[in-house]
């Protein structure tokens, strides 16, 4: 039984005294106690792959910041580093991966992983977190879109064009796409298998789905999204956040998923229009938090007023950057919980 089940009813898309809020990347570099856990250790991956200290981040604003959801803490390339294409964090740089994907040979190198076997130590991180939670908040389990997987898988790194994965669709599309089928593959069991172990709602994650021109948005990620929400939505609230993809809105509306992520760039009402009764999340740009504390206060009111009218989780319009004061996180989330200016 939960204690605190707004997020979940707003994510089902059930009337609420107050929006729901949380934030991406709130388990993470904001939060001194984080840095001090990260400091004892070889690196992010031994993070993320020990389940104990997994827990322990996952919860760590629920306690420093009162959010009102958890989500447990990983990364969306745990899913390419199961398949057999393993992935190093290089500290100030990011993701990178010493083998990417060339031909229809090394597709087939790639495996198809029993969760458990492959993605075990997130299961049981989730596992872990549920018990500890003791139904305080719900918890959210996540992964990456197909094709934001593939971007890193064949690029091999971060970059502002990905160019090397964008040519992938126009010069070999059957390529991308035997590709992208073993990627939705393995994302629809491990989320599943998320499911299992304690996660109440999921998101998928397409942080490059602005990169696409919209007819290969269509093609090449939109219609894999659709295949993970049609196998997730009978179990759990799906939401999907697709940054920088204003257009695909319609797709979205279209599909099983529940909740419709929005970036900073987005227009609450435009997106309303389009979503139909789907609940919409964010969506205040991060750098806002960089304000004074009225100034954080102001804007984040300012966002809400413009979420009135339909169900809303409130969040940023992607994930809180690093250098951000704690305390002006503090103010957000209080202003929020706080506001009685939208019912819905």
């Amino acid at each position: 039984m939960l204690k605190n089940d707004l997020f979940l009813r707003a994510a089902r898309g059930e009337a609420t005294e107050r929006p729901p809020v949380w934030l991406m990347r709130q388990a993470g570099r904001i939060l001194p106690e984080y840095r001090a856990l990260r400091a004892r250790l070889s690196g992010f991956k031994e993070l993320v792959e020990t389940p104990e200290l997994a827990a322990e981040v996952t919860i760590q604003p629920i306690d420093a910041l009162d959010v009102d959801a958890a989500i447990i803490f990983s990364d969306i390339l745990v899913v390419p580093d199961a398949m057999g294409l393993p992935y190093e964090m290089v500290e100030s740089r990011g993701p990178l991966f010493p083998t990417t994907i060339k031909s229809a040979a090394d597709i087939d190198k790639l495996r198809i992983p029993e969760p458990e076997e492959g993605l075990g130590y997130v299961l049981e991180a989730l596992r872990i977190t549920k018990k500890a939670l003791n139904g305080r908040v719900p918890l959210i389990g996540f992964a990456g879109a197909p094709f934001t997987i593939l971007a890193y898988m064949v690029e091999g790194h971060g970059s502002k064009t990905f160019s090397k994965a964008r040519g992938m669709l126009y010069r070999e599309p059957a390529l991308a796409h035997r590709l992208l089928a073993k990627i939705t593959a393995t994302t629809v069991a491990y989320l599943k298998a998320q499911v299992a172990a304690g996660a109440q709602v999921v998101q998928v994650f397409d942080s490059w789905a602005g990169i696409l021109p919209p007819a290969h948005y269509t093609e090449f990620s939109a219609r894999y999204i659709a295949e993970i929400c049609e196998a997730l939505a009978p179990l759990v609230p799906v939401t999907v956040f697709a940054k920088g993809a204003w257009w695909a809105v319609p797709e979205f509306a279209a599909m099983p998923c529940r909740t419709i992520g929005l970036d900073w760039n987005q227009t609450p009402a435009h997106v309303r229009a389009e979503a139909g009764d789907k609940t919409l999340q964010g969506n205040l740009d991060p750098c806002a938090l960089y304000g004074t504390p009225a100034q954080v206060r102001a804007a984040t009111e300012t966002m809400l007023r413009q979420f009135a009218g339909g169900p809303h989780i409130a969040n940023l319009g992607h994930g809180v950057y690093p250098d951000t004061n704690p305390d002006n996180v503090r103010v957000f989330v209080e202003t929020v919980k706080t506001w009685r200016g939208g019912k819905f």
